[in-house]
């Protein structure tokens, strides 16, 4: 049992965390405002995250879940409901996933996947540096066009791309090329509106106008990702 807990929470780190989660998570902490609700959100879910984490490690990583506790079990916690050691605090209590959101984004990782080992080929044929130099368009069948449509604005940020379009089909099906615009010296986002590109803020040229929002604006809205 012991061995099987430590490789569920290997799977977590490496593959829902390391190469998922936080990494569509970047884009969010680092060119938001500092304050925003979409920061905040993220850091309290990283948070959440930290406290469950530890709990789950404390059996078999004993030591390093104490030291790691010493410096962020606390955090954020009440005096009355901290504890000076893992060992005398409770598991955290998650509430039930909801299935039909699983689901939802299981399905979305799959074509993330995908997109991914596309993006991956223009790599190797030296036509793309990173995924942000890449421009996907999706053509979908009606599930997967609905799950798609739904993160609205958001879906180039969990794709991590500068552009991406989708478009009803009967089959998925999958192209990428090298994304056109300028590119963005923050956020590093290749923007292909010359209405929010950068350039169009003339204190600010080398940033485009959603990095331009963010420190000096009211900021962007961010649903999901």
């Amino acid at each position: 049992m012991s061995q099987l807990r430590v490789t569920k929470l290997q799977i977590f780190c490496s593959e829902d965390l390391g190469a998922f989660y936080l990494d569509v998570l970047k884009d969010r902490l680092y060119t938001t405002q500092a304050g925003s609700h979409a920061r905040r959100s993220a850091q309290t879910a990283l948070w959440h995250i930290t406290q469950a984490m530890l709990h789950w490690m404390a059996p078999f990583l004993s030591f390093t879940a104490e030291e790691a506790w010493g410096v962020l079990g606390a955090a954020g916690k009440t005096p009355a409901a901290s504890r000076d050691s893992i060992f005398m605090d409770r598991y955290t209590a998650l509430e039930a996933p909801e299935p039909a959101l699983l689901a939802k984004w299981v399905r979305l990782r799959e074509i993330r996947e995908a997109v991914n080992k596309e993006i991956e080929a223009l790599r190797a044929a030296g036509q793309v540096g990173s995924s942000l130099q890449a421009r996907v368009t999706l053509t979908a069948p009606p599930a997967d066009l609905e799950i798609l449509a739904s993160l609205g604005a958001d879906l180039k940020f969990v794709f991590i791309t500068s552009a991406i379009e989708i478009i009803a089909g009967d089959a998925l099906a999958i192209r990428v090329s090298t994304a056109f615009g300028t590119k963005c010296e923050r956020c590093w986002h290749y923007v292909e509106e010359p209405s929010v590109a950068p350039g169009i803020d003339a204190a600010h040229p080398t940033i485009c106008a959603r990095c331009v929002s963010n420190l000096f604006g009211s900021g962007e809205s961010r649903l999901v990702a």
